[in-house]
Formats: structure tokens, C-alpha cells, sequence
């Protein structure tokens, strides 16, 4: 095992040389030096895990080096050890980002404490996340033997996604596998109640129904404009709850959360279908009978969201929402950054919906570049990217803005997207279409059990292109994959992230009102 290696500057560096002696023999391996620029020299080469830092040194300050060590290795926690208690002074360090400081003259124990709480804190922070997962597995077993309803699915799955990212602290790969394990199980309960109940919840048969996507503006948008604030409508396409959550913390240093809730998306779980649902206020079927110039079949060639803002429009209107309402799709970075520069233009308007589109593409470029299927091979590496880009794009940038205005903020999306495993096997003709989470034909051979079979697609507002047309929908981690050259395409897709079908993470989507802090 690598000693841990500490590096050291002071410009009184011989007056500590028993500190390092004591460091050493604890197994630690010290570098020495007595000044910032031969400190910044070695950060340069070599990589420690741990740096120490005096902020009183001729030459480069303390405060100076800092800055050019959170240049060169921003990862690196830096320590500051300082003379002063001037409040000026911890202020700068910590606005700089130090991971701890501590005041001469220092004893070993303090120096051996400050290593604990840095480099054992993700190590001790894993063992405890592990500990109440443990705990908590068996009380949300229990629950999923039980016949929830909608408000308890949604619980159990903010439990889930809570302990998903809780455990990426954890090294424990074995109880990754046991929630990996719960997730799956969860997954074929939840589907078996999304089968059994959505058809009433279309026809608003029962009490219990979710808000679904083409309900969602009527229930969650209308009230919010009837309170006489400017409303922006943020729809980022494909955002999962568990995304949601990791950009949640960046948000809340600008706005407050007044509401976390979920909804569900229809069937098929992907934005020809969702966000055309969403965006009209009726299912596709509908759109299609009612607006027929709106709508664009599948096999159509064509874009299948080109009429969104029309769609919207038209809603409006069937409602009596005599408003000023704006629309904007943004599909690329350059339209984003000139979106966000005119911002202000759009404070006249009663309603203003911005689409992101980018989460959508990063999900398909993950199943066809190699690039993004390296830096995005599991949950927490797609996560992690949707955060970096987040954090950089133009819709962050919006929210800063907004954020000090008197308007409400309403971030949502149309579906969310699984990470496939397990290869279905199915048969269908040339027409078919290519969809790895759901398919229609009207000459499809699968195993039934394997599916969610709509033999009458118009029972579920889905149009049919002939009377024999039959739709099929995969579950859980489950994809669908060609008996012809079924190897090569079962592993080709398998831990990819693809929407159409039914899971907790496609199906159970954010929708969070935001208001400023003033």
C-alpha cells in the first residue's frame, strides 16, 4: 500500500523537523521545503495528497501559493498553518478554498488530526453512509411488499436515489451490490403498478393518480400563473431525480426550494411522445386527431418537436390563459450563451419556457461515442458529468440571473433514462422502429411475459397505423435486441443510458418551484 505523501512548506522548516520525524515514523511520507515557489516547483512534478502550507513566508505569500496550487491541482486539500488569527487573513484562506488551518505553533497531534479529518473523512463518511443503508434496507424491503400508492412508489424511490449517491462514498463494492440489487427489485414493483393502474389514471378512473405529463402544465403551471408572477419554465430534457439532486446544492446558494415534487411521464417515455404530451395538454392520439398539422408519426421523416411553441400556444388558449408567453429550445452552446445575454428581454412576459436540450443529446452521444461512454460508464460518472456541465452551461447562468427577481422557477423534463443491462429478445419486420425500449409493428414475435403489451394502442391514446399494430414496452434495466447478431448488440448496448420504456428513473421525473431568497 502507497505511504501518503504530505508536502510541506515553511520558511522555518528546521524548527519542525520533529513534527516530520513524528509524521514519518506513523508511516507518512514527508517532503520539506522552506519556500511557496519551490512548493509550487514540486506541485508542478509530482503529486501529494495533502499539502501544508505556512501563510506567512517571504517571498510568495501563503495565500499567493494557495491560489496557484488550487490552479495547477484543484483537488489537492491544502491546509494553512498561520501566526495570526486576523480575521482578514482566514477570510482570504478561506475564500480560496482550504480544506483546514491551523495556528502556531502547532503540536503533532494537531498535524496527525487535521490528516484524519482530510484523508480519512470520504473513508469514514463511506463506512457510516454503509452502516444506515444497512439498517434502512430491511425497513424499505418491507415497504415493497406492500401495495403502495403512487406517494409511497415516490418514497421509496427518493430513498433509493438518496442512498445511490450517498454510496458513492463507500469502497464497499458489496453493498453497491445490494442496492444495485434493491433497485432492480424496486423496479419490477413499480412497473407492475404503473401497468395495472395507468390506463384509469388516463381515463381519471381513481383517487390515487399521479400528475402526468400531459396534466402537468394544467395542475402544477396554471395555479402558479394565477398568483400574478412571472413564471419561467424550465424544461431540461431527460434530467433524472438523482441529477436533479446534485445540482440541487449549486441552485440553493441562489434560490429557495419551495417544492420537491415528482410526476410521471406517459408512455413512451421519450420527447416525441412526453414533451409533445406535456407541451399540448393532451395525449398523443389527441394531438394527432385535433392538430393533425402538429403531429408527426414515427416512420414521418422530419423532426417530431418542431411545433412545441404551437402546442403550447393552443393549450393556452383551450384554457382561457389570456397571457404573453415566450418560447425558446436551446440545442446548441452558442444559442444558449445568447439566450442568457438577453435574458432580461424576457421579463415582460407572463410565462417564459426554455427547453435544454443538451441532457437528451449527452444521453444518445453516451451509446454512440466512445468518448462519452468513458467518461459516463456508470451512475455516478453520469451524474457527475450532467453536474459538470451544469455548472458551466448557460442555463445556470439564467438561474443566477433570475435568481434576485421577483418571478417563480419551475425546473422539470419530459422523461428521465435507465442504464440497460439485460437484452430482451424480439422479431419484427423492416418497418419497426428502432427505439431500444419500446416497439410497434404489426408483425412483432416476443415472449409477452418479457413485456408491457398494448394490443389496442388507442386504449392508451397512442395511434396505430393499422388495426393489427401492437406496442411493447421493456422494464426495469431490460432492452430490446434482434435475434440476428443478438451478441454483438447485447453487448454493444448493454450499460448504456436509453428512455422509452418503463423504470422508476424514466418514469419518475422532477418538478421543483423555486423562488428568489429576498
Amino acid at each position: 500500500m502507497n505511504k501518503t505523501r504530505i508536502l510541506w512548506a515553511d520558511d522555518e522548516i528546521v524548527m519542525l523537523k520533529p513534527h516530520i520525524i513524528y509524521l514519518e515514523e506513523k508511516g507518512f511520507d514527508v517532503v520539506a521545503v522552506n519556500s511557496g515557489s519551490e512548493a509550487l516547483d514540486l506541485v508542478t512534478e509530482e503529486n501529494f495528497d495533502i499539502i501544508f502550507l505556512d501563510e506567512q513566508m517571504p517571498g510568495l505569500s501563503g495565500i499567493e501559493v494557495l491560489e496557484r496550487i488550487k490552479e495547477i491541482r484543484p483537488n489537492i486539500p491544502v491546509v494553512m498553518i498561520t501566526k495570526s488569527e486576523e480575521e482578514s487573513i482566514m477570510e482570504d484562506a478561506i475564500g480560496s478554498n482550504i480544506a483546514d488551518y491551523l495556528i502556531k505553533p502547532v503540536k503533532p497531534s494537531q498535524i496527525l488530526l487535521s490528516l484524519k479529518r482530510n484523508l480519512e473523512n470520504k473513508k469514514l463518511a463511506g463506512e457510516k453512509a454503509t452502516q444506515i443503508y444497512q439498517q434502512e434496507f430491511r425497513e424499505i424491503s418491507m415497504r415493497l411488499q406492500e401495495r403502495l400508492t403512487c406517494e409511497g412508489w415516490g418514497d421509496v424511490y427518493r430513498k433509493l436515489v438518496r442512498w445511490d449517491i450517498e454510496l458513492e462514498k463507500s469502497d464497499d463494492e458489496g453493498i453497491s451490490e445490494v442496492l444495485k440489487m434493491q433497485m432492480n427489485e424496486a423496479n419490477m414493483g413499480f412497473a407492475k403498478f404503473y401497468e395495472r393502474n395507468y390506463a384509469d389514471w388516463l381515463y381519471g378512473n381513481t383517487e390515487d393518480k399521479p400528475v402526468l405529463s400531459h396534466t402537468l402544465i394544467k395542475e402544477k403551471i396554471f395555479p402558479q400563473l394565477e398568483d400574478g408572477k412571472r413564471i419561467f419554465l424550465l424544461v431540461v430534457d431527460n434530467l433524472r431525480y438523482d441529477q436533479w439532486k446534485i445540482i440541487e446544492p449549486m441552485i440553493g446558494e441562489y434560490l429557495r426550494v419551495d417544492e420537491d415534487n415528482l410526476y410521471y411521464s406517459i408512455l413512451p417515455t421519450t420527447t416525441q411522445y412526453a414533451r409533445n404530451a406535456l407541451f399540448s395538454g393532451m395525449m398523443p392520439l389527441e394531438i394527432r386527431k385535433r392538430y393533425p398539422r402538429l403531429w408527426t408519426d414515427e416512420q414521418d421523416e422530419g423532426t417530431k418537436n418542431q411545433f412545441e411553441a404551437e402546442l403550447l400556444g393552443e393549450q393556452l388558449k383551450r384554457y382561457g390563459k389570456k397571457i404573453k408567453y415566450s418560447y425558446n429550445k436551446i440545442l446548441r452552446q452558442e444559442a444558449g450563451r445568447k439566450l442568457a445575454e438577453n435574458i432580461a428581454n424576457l421579463m415582460e412576459y407572463d410565462l417564459n419556457v426554455i427547453v435544454y436540450n443538451f441532457v437528451d443529446m449527452l444521453s444518445h452521444a453516451r451509446t454512440e461515442m466512445e468518448i462519452i461512454r468513458e467518461l459516463a460508464d456508470d451512475e455516478p460518472a453520469y451524474r457527475s458529468l450532467m453536474k459538470s456541465w451544469f455548472e458551466h452551461s448557460s442555463l445556470f447562468d439564467i438561474i443566477k440571473y433570475l435568481s434576485d427577481k421577483n418571478v417563480k422557477i419551475i425546473i422539470t423534463t419530459d422523461h428521465g433514462s435507465i442504464r440497460v443491462q439485460s437484452p430482451v429478445k424480439i422479431l419484427g419486420d423492416r418497418n419497426v422502429n428502432t427505439n431500444l425500449r419500446y416497439k410497434f409493428g404489426k408483425s412483432l414475435a416476443y415472449n409477452a411475459k418479457e413485456v408491457f403489451e398494448m394490443k389496442d394502442s388507442e386504449k392508451f391514446f397512442l395511434p396505430k397505423q393499422n388495426v393489427s399494430t401492437r406496442w411493447v414496452f421493456t422494464r426495469g434495466a431490460d432492452f430490446f435486441a434482434y435475434p440476428n447478431n443478438y451478441n454483438y448488440y447485447a453487448r454493444y448496448y448493454s450499460n448504456t443510458f436509453q428512455h422509452g420504456g418503463i423504470s422508476m428513473q424514466e418514469i419518475m421525473i422532477p418538478v421543483i418551484t423555486l423562488s428568489s431568497k429576498m
